[in-house]
């Protein structure tokens, strides 16, 4: 027996604590300190005072790390296999080619001081469109969404610089996606996205601490011109400089002498042209081409600014005189088709600079079809195809599961071509290309690449490197193996893991290729093991109206798939249900083993039921509205309700009661279905929970009818007499995806969606408390781990599953440093 296990009566903590104290006395004193726990142990009682602070000093670090490994400790992390979305923007620092960020078309933004060996998230409420390293000081990032952030730790927490948060600045959250915008009385602040950042230093006379002194920023307005900013003082103060008419690719600053403190002007790439914008905010076309720029680069030469662009027209342009006059430099490869898009440059070493093509017809046949990347060392006077793939990867490429599940099944897959490049500044041989699912990068110039997402596992599995942008519908455990994790994507489908989450394989093998984007959800049969029923979709994204409003849902594909094995391979069983979108499958677990009842919701056709295991399938639709009803999701009630939630059909300031979703119950088993009313102004539900220890008590979670400076009526209802009535018990958030009721203590309730938080009630919704440490834009459902009591899955819409305390981060590193109030609706 030990002596942690001799002395039962002190509890852990008490004891890590005591441990902790002891140590400072004994750096403080430097002499022998009575212990009384360690004289009460089982020791030689006349070991060495020496080997007694050894011995307290072993069980203080082995405290310490087992509290490190403590919930408490870790907060969260982001688990799953890594990648699976799209990210843009490689930015890579002028001071240490280490450090990279970048941003994902789902919100959140990424940073690296490693080579891409690891990434961090940070969010910053909304989309990032922009990013730009100080010049001055290592340490310091800006960051462009519809505000401008700076960080000044290496991108680990964020201030919001203009507008200004004390002018008051309000953020909304509007529409179907909850999109961020400010309003501010700061009077030069324009309003919508910032697509480029430019800095320049200001003198060391004036400036002692090397801060930024001059700033510009593009703003970007649908419909309206381009609005350029600028800040004189480091940011403290702006005005509005010019106004130029298109979208804005690059803003750069003419070449000047160092530290002269000397405003040279500002060059903008918009449009077609080159642009010079002078101190004064006087505007100057300069250089131009026969069609519109589609991506523009910067590197310096002197005092002349080169910049090389890609056209609409598919091909590479270059301006050796600060924008002054372009001429073609398109790489000639003997291609009969294909275009450049991407494309990036070194900005101390001009002559080198990385081009993305698509489509490129290099020979005859598909195999020569070829998305990749080319390089010049000379300016554009020659390239070389350094990275180029068509229905299999790059042979260059160290590869992750992106490219194992595209060759899956023996099917040609089609590689993206990059849609944006990042060069190191000071080091040419660094380069990163971002596309549909993966970051990669070279450090050799091109020679070999390696992906930057995932990193592989001796046992084949694959781990996140934290480069995390999927979009997930569950997390599900085994029944017969809660560590036995499932985890429902889309785009990247179904993975699982069988070690609790510490990595991950995909598990979609059998699954038809058109219906393997999207896994919705899966059933287990409680008695037989290994048996699963999976909802599969080769649309995804589902409910929201991107994916309906130019075309019917009967045009989607998808249908209900079985396993025996646990996932691991799979066959079609949905005979009887025509192809489409299947969105949730439920099972009764009282029916019988071998011949169980199945629910299926088929998005645009209404409910199917299975009664013989799922190999056949019946509509029922009997009572439910409209020729393509939206149905999303099931909840099964202990008393054998059946639930149904029909999504709306209406999107914008469209309030329709006809376009409105619906809720439908059944007490036949789906045979017929009646209508539920549902909160009066609610459009939008999307998720029903029923008290486990009352029928009659229901949690609707709604989505918000878009307003002008906040919607409304979304949330969370509450109906103590099975729906008859309805209470709203949370409106701080309008955009609510789901709720999740702590089977073991039902009274706690977790919820989140699409305003960047996620809450938990202790009191069946009377009050509600943040969970701290969660800050992605775009949650959608929350479960409970059942390892772990203490802990928590969030599944978002873009951002990965995360994984962490349900009580939240006791001191979260928050990344916005600087808050402002949320507009909410008036009643």
């Amino acid at each position: 027996m030990n002596s942690l296990e001799g002395r039962e009566k002190i509890s852990f903590n008490n004891y890590t604590w005591r441990l902790i104290s002891i140590y400072n006395l004994l750096i403080e004193h430097k002499r022998p300190i009575r212990i009384p726990e360690l004289e009460n142990a089982q020791m030689e009682p006349k070991r060495n005072r020496w080997e007694t602070y050894g011995l307290a000093m072993l069980l203080l670090l082995g405290a310490l790390a087992v509290r490190a490994q403590s919930p408490e400790a870790k907060g969260w992390r982001v688990i799953g296999p890594g990648g699976g979305g799209t990210t843009i923007g490689p930015f890579i620092s002028p001071y240490d080619s280490r450090l990279v960020v970048e941003f994902s078309d789902m919100t959140a933004g990424y940073v690296t001081r490693d080579n891409g060996q690891r990434w961090r998230m940070f969010n910053l409420r909304g989309h990032t469109d922009a990013f730009c390293f100080d010049p001055s000081d290592p340490k310091v990032i800006y960051a462009g969404t519809v505000a401008l952030w700076r960080s000044g730790d290496w991108g680990r927490t964020w201030k919001m610089m203009f507008p200004n948060p004390a002018r008051d600045t309000v953020e909304h959250q509007i529409g179907d996606h909850s999109d961020y915008s400010l309003t501010t009385s700061d009077p030069a602040y324009p309003g919508g996205n910032i697509t480029a950042i430019a800095i320049s230093p200001g003198s060391a006379a004036k400036n002692g601490r090397g801060s930024a002194e001059h700033l510009y920023l593009s703003f970007e307005q649908r419909g309206q011109p381009t609005v350029i900013a600028t800040s004189a003082d480091g940011g403290i103060t702006w005005r509005r400089l010019a106004t130029l008419p298109e979208h804005v690719l690059l803003l750069t600053k003419k070449g000047s002498a160092k530290g002269s403190g000397q405003d040279s002007g500002l060059i903008a790439v918009s449009g077609s042209s080159a642009w010079r914008i002078g101190p004064d905010g006087g505007v100057k076309e300069l250089g131009s081409v026969a069609t519109s720029f589609r991506a523009a680069s910067a590197a310096r030469s002197g005092d002349s600014v080169w910049i090389y662009a890609t056209g609409q027209d598919g091909k590479v342009y270059i301006s050796e005189d600060s924008g002054q006059h372009f001429r073609a430099v398109t790489p000639d490869f003997q291609q009969s088709a294909g275009k450049f898009e991407a494309i990036a440059s070194s900005d101390r070493h001009p002559e080198v600079a990385y081009a993305g093509f698509r489509g490129l017809q290099i020979g005859e046949g598909k195999e020569n079809l070829f998305n990749g990347i080319a390089r010049t060392t000379d300016g554009g006077q020659s390239w070389k195809i350094v990275f180029k793939e068509s229905n299999q990867p790059a042979a260059n490429l160290s590869a992750t599961w992106v490219e194992q599940r595209a060759t899956q099944d023996g099917i040609s897959i089609w590689f993206d071509s990059p849609y944006s490049l990042g060069v190191a500044p000071t080091n040419p041989d660094v380069a990163y290309a971002t596309d549909l699912f993966r970051t990669y990068r070279t450090l050799d110039g091109g020679v070999s690449w390696q992906e930057m997402n995932s990193r592989q596992l001796s046992d084949g599995s694959w781990v996140s490197r934290g480069l995390d942008m999927t979009t997930n519908y569950g997390v599900q455990f085994d029944p017969f193996d809660s560590r036995h994790i499932y985890m429902d994507n889309t785009d990247m489908g179904l993975f699982q893991s069988t070690n609790g989450g510490q990595s991950w394989r995909s598990t979609s093998e059998g699954v038809p290729e058109e219906w393997r984007n999207t896994t919705y959800w899966l059933a287990f049969d409680p008695a037989q093991r290994g048996l699963i029923w999976g909802a599969f979709s080769g649309t995804h994204d589902l409910p929201h109206p991107k994916m309906w409003r130019s075309q019917s849902p009967r045009s989607f594909t998808g249908g209900v798939a079985v396993s025996t094995d646990g996932g691991n391979h799979w066959q079609p069983s949905s005979v009887g249900i025509p192809s489409d979108s299947i969105t949730h499958i439920l099972l009764d677990p009282s029916s019988p083993a071998g011949s169980r009842t199945l629910y299926a919701c088929a998005f645009g056709r209404g409910v199917y039921k299975s009664t013989d295991n799922g190999d056949t399938w019946t509509q029922k639709n009997n009572g439910i509205a409209g020729d393509e009803p939206f149905a999303w999701r099931m909840t099964l009630s202990q008393d054998g309700t059946l639930y149904l939630v029909v999504a709306r059909r209406s999107e914008k300031h469209d309030y329709s009661p006809s376009l409105a979703g619906a809720l439908y119950r059944s007490t036949d088993k789906a045979e017929h279905w009646e209508r539920v009313d549902i909160p009066p102004g609610v459009t939008g539900p999307l998720a029903l929970e029923i008290d486990p220890r009352d029928a009659q008590r229901l949690y609707l979670a709604a989505w918000g009818q878009e307003g002008d400076i906040a919607d409304r009526n979304g949330g969370v209802y509450a109906s103590e007499d099975g729906g008859s009535t309805w209470k709203h018990i949370f409106t701080v958030m309008q955009h609510v995806y789901d709720v999740t009721i702590d089977a073991h203590h039902p009274d706690t309730l977790y919820i989140t969606g699409f305003d960047a938080a996620a809450y938990r009630s202790f009191d069946r919704g009377a009050h509600w408390s943040r969970i701290k440490g969660y800050d992605f834009k775009q949650g959608s459902r929350i479960i409970l781990d059942p390892n772990d009591p203490t802990q928590i899955y969030i599944n978002t819409f873009g951002g990965g599953v995360w994984h962490g305390p349900a009580a939240g981060a006791a001191n979260p590193p928050e990344a916005v440093l600087t808050p402002v109030p949320i507009a909410q609706s008036v009643p």
